[in-house]
């Protein structure tokens, strides 16, 4: 666990993808609401950034915000870029998809960061793939099958992560 800001000890996730403003955004709503459900807000520090810069400073894409409200989640991050620092500041580094988890494993490999890297749907109980599928091209249902298959994986990574939080 890495030390926040304040010196307590607290279980540090950033989810990633390409533009951080449809699935990590997703991702980090879900987890965050989990977490807050769970009673364990105090243990976790959740963030999301894209590899890419081209949105830094956006709001999640409307069609996010509209199916995560739909859900009961709030979406109000603004898109930001992954920084090198980000792989010592952070416990876990969840990927969405191969493209993104190698872009980390490259940037862990140049900064020597020691972040654990994986994906995200490596905690799906249901898996029909291993990569969050990118619904920026289609319509409103792509946002709501990312939805039901992050909310999936998120409850098997927090099952995963409550035990390292909770020590």
């Amino acid at each position: 666990m890495a030390d926040d800001a304040s010196g307590s000890n607290k279980t540090r996730v950033l989810f990633v993808c390409l533009g951080n403003i449809c699935r990590s955004p997703l991702a980090e709503g879900v987890f965050r609401s989990q977490v807050e459900a769970a009673g364990l807000t105090d243990k976790f520090e959740i963030e999301s950034a894209g590899t890419g810069s081209w949105h830094v400073g956006e709001r999640p894409d409307a069609r996010a915000v509209m199916v995560a409200r739909e859900h009961g989640v709030e979406l109000d991050s603004r898109a930001r870029q992954v920084r090198d620092e980000d792989l010592q500041d952070f416990d876990y580094l969840v990927a969405m998809d191969r493209e993104n988890l190698l872009s980390l494993q490259r940037m862990a490999d140049a900064t020597g960061g020691d972040a654990e890297i994986v994906l995200l749907r490596a905690y799906d109980p249901d898996p029909e793939g291993e990569e969050v599928p990118d619904p920026y091209y289609g319509g409103v249902g792509g946002f709501e099958d990312v939805y039901q298959i992050v909310t999936r994986s998120c409850e098997g990574l927090l099952v995963r992560l409550r035990a390292v939080a909770t020590r």
